[in-house]
């Protein structure tokens, strides 16, 4: 691609903004826009105030003692103003000449006379198209990188008006016709004329509902064929499961599932009596039960002679689910073990070679689970506990340890809609949206540091009353061993001079995995009255007797993980509290935050005002690895365009999988550019 007046020094500086071909140019996106559409007289002109205004050259001075500078002077019949410039004055000189008509554009101030420096201009005449006057003139990101290397917003916009005056034609169309008719959408040719030179804002809303479809389209497009070409055509495992083994467990429980349960558990049993392999989310809040869900679904997978694994995020929350599963198939014929990076050397080798052998029925671990070492003979549903915490490709690798497995997906995070269709949209979606009988909503109030007197009363007078107290300290990887020190430094202050009388424990990430292990079962038993702790128990940690979870610096954490560390209490019959404890000062946003946390208990309506604050892009904390970004839409409030988007994409693979249609062709040459690197498909080549 030739441009003239882009010679090597300034490709080079559009390069230093990954700006090296047509395309990223245009995909260049403006960051804001000047209105320039309107024109202001010189004698009604206001200091500081952005404006355009239209007039005739009516003298200009190179001044070539003291300061060099160019100073034109121009009057439109209300008054006289100075356009001034100090850069390259001599190279403005020979731009302007008496009684041209002149546009100038910028923040005006008042000395002896109105003046603009350095202000953008037009040269007004009838053979050159005006960039800077009468229009939204967009600016561009980096603009200051790129004027150090001569490329400023004016000859940025010069390059691309001559680009799309000589290539527009040439811009190919990436949405079927079909869809740009039904939804009466802006061709691509004409989004990026508009983008980049907008006749209106109007105009401008047109382009972002353009670029938000085919966005949004192409990622569930990605979404819809991922699912059809990795789940349809695989056969199912026959699973025939033994009702009577079901039976005797559920009987076995000291309760009833609830009927959210009962529901989910369902939708898994026509999964796994289907024709293809399950892969299901199931999603609920904190204590909702996911757990005896997906331990029914391994018992049904299991009655069939297959294995069954669950892999969790941290080995705390792995050793729980694995404690809570022997002690809950107590007197059935079900063998389990755990299996953990942490453990000796020796230990792994035999329980990796046990499994191998096909002596444990179910294994409970985690990313232990995933390493190369570890070989299932006959492994019928692997099972992925708190997805969030880890990426796409880990729950890939942990489904390749079978051959065609069953899936089973958990959070306890509740996902917003528009991310559960673009995270999870190759996945069904159960929600188990009811909590279990006798369950009180947990009572939530925010308090400044100055409160702590009288928190500790409080919580005194629980753990008088026999009750165990949770008291976490954020842990952020940037400032860890700060935040080490500020929970080990707490943990001396309170067991000395606050609670004496009691015993206090102490838990974070750099513990040994048996000193772990002790200092958690000794608070299971209550041998320890007050857990000081980092997140390490953020998710599934199960006390019922704690009734009392107080979050030191709550502002520096997002809701959702407020939500799942308030749930760690609240788990038993007793009325519990959530106490989050920040400085006076805090952000408008972190404010927010703590008003929220004392308004609701419902994750889900977490989760949204999470998305609303917080935005699509890291909604997590950590990126779902396989997931590309998006540049135009947000997922906090577009989710009316997701939902059409993800109805059209999976309409479309349903009809044309291969993209062979001839109306196809276009959006399958443009899904293998835009991702050759996230997607193998042999049938689309």
């Amino acid at each position: 691609m030739y441009l003239k007046g882009v010679g090597p020094k300034r490709a080079e500086a559009l390069a230093a903004v990954k700006v090296e071909t047509l395309e990223d140019m245009l995909e260049y996106f403006p960051r804001r826009y000047l209105d320039r559409s309107k024109v202001t007289t010189i004698g009604q002109l206001q200091a500081d105030v952005e404006v355009t205004i239209v007039g005739e050259v009516v003298s200009k001075q190179l001044i070539r003692y003291g300061k060099r500078r160019l100073v034109l002077k121009i009057s439109d019949g209300t008054g006289i103003m100075e356009a001034v410039w100090f850069a390259q004055p001599g190279l403005f000189e020979k731009i302007f000449k008496a009684e041209q008509m002149v546009a100038f554009s910028g923040k005006p101030k008042r000395y002896k006379q109105w003046q603009m420096v350095h202000p953008d201009f037009d040269v007004l005449t009838e053979t050159r198209e005006p960039l800077n006057t009468g229009q939204l003139i967009p600016i561009y990101p980096s603009t200051q990188d790129l004027k150090k290397n001569g490329v400023g917003n004016y000859t940025f916009r010069r390059i691309i008006f001559q680009a799309l005056q000589k290539y527009g034609s040439e811009i190919p169309e990436s949405l079927p016709p079909s869809l740009c008719k039904r939804y009466k959408l802006m061709s691509r040719r004409d989004a990026y004329q508009q983008m980049h030179f907008p006749e209106s804002d109007a105009a401008l809303q047109q382009v972002l509902r353009r670029f938000k479809y085919e966005e949004i389209f192409y990622l569930q497009l990605l979404i819809a064929l991922r699912k059809h070409f990795y789940y349809a055509p695989l056969a199912a495992l026959p699973v025939t499961i033994d009702d009577q083994l079901v039976a005797q467990f559920l009987d076995s429980l000291p309760f009833q599932l609830t009927g959210a349960q009962q529901r989910v558990v369902d939708e898994i049993r026509a999964d796994l009596q289907g024709g293809a392999p399950m892969n299901r989310l199931v999603q609920g809040d904190v204590g909702a039960g996911k757990t005896i869900v997906a331990l029914i679904a391994m018992l049904m997978v299991v009655s069939s002679g297959y294995q069954a694994a669950l892999m969790a995020p941290t080995e705390i929350l792995a050793r729980q689910h694995y404690q809570n599963i022997q002690a809950l198939l107590e007197g059935l014929p079900i063998r389990v073990t755990v299996l953990l990076g942490g453990q000796k050397a020796s230990e792994k080798k035999r329980i990796q070679q046990e499994i191998a052998d096909g002596q444990w029925d179910l294994v409970v671990g985690t990313h232990a689970l995933i390493q190369d070492k570890v070989q299932f003979p006959k492994l019928g549903l692997a099972i992925v506990d708190e997805q969030h915490r880890f990426g796409v490709l880990q729950r890939g690798e942990l489904i390749e340890k079978g051959e065609t497995p069953h899936v089973l997906v958990m959070t306890a995070t509740p996902i917003p809609r528009t991310l559960a269709l673009t995270i999870y949209g190759d996945l069904d979606v159960s929600v188990i949206d009811e909590l279990p009988p006798g369950r009180q909503a947990i009572r939530t109030f925010w308090r400044t540091r100055d409160k702590l007197p009288q928190i500790y009363d409080f919580v005194r007078q629980h753990l008088q009353a026999g009750k165990q107290v949770y008291v976490v300290y954020p842990l952020v990887e940037e400032s860890e061993k700060l935040d080490l020190q500020a929970a080990t430094e707490a943990y001396q202050d309170l067991s000395a001079n606050v609670f004496p009388d009691y015993t206090l424990g102490l838990l974070h990430g750099r513990m040994k995995a048996d000193e772990k292990e002790n200092v958690m079962a000794a608070f299971k038993r209550g041998d320890c009255h007050m857990l000081i702790s980092t997140t390490v128990i953020e998710v599934g940690v199960d006390v019922p007797n704690a009734t009392i979870m107080i979050i030191e610096h709550a502002e520096r954490f997002g809701l959702s993980q407020l939500h799942q560390l308030r749930g760690r209490v609240g788990r038993g019959g007793s009325q519990s509290y959530c106490i989050l404890v920040t400085p006076e000062k805090v952000s408008d946003v972190a404010g927010q935050r703590m008003q929220i946390m004392q308004k609701t208990n419902d994750g889900f309506v977490i989760a949204e005002e999470d998305l609303r604050l917080r935005g699509s892009g890291d909604f997590f904390g950590t990126r779902q690895h396989g997931m590309p970004d998006l540049k135009y839409a947000d997922l906090a409030v577009d989710y009316k365009i997701v939902q059409v988007a993800h109805n059209d994409a999976f309409e479309l693979v349903e009809k044309d999988p291969h993209l062979r249609k001839a109306e196809n062709q276009t959006l399958r040459i443009q899904f293998k550019r835009r991702f050759a690197d996230k997607f193998r498909m042999p049938d689309i080549a």
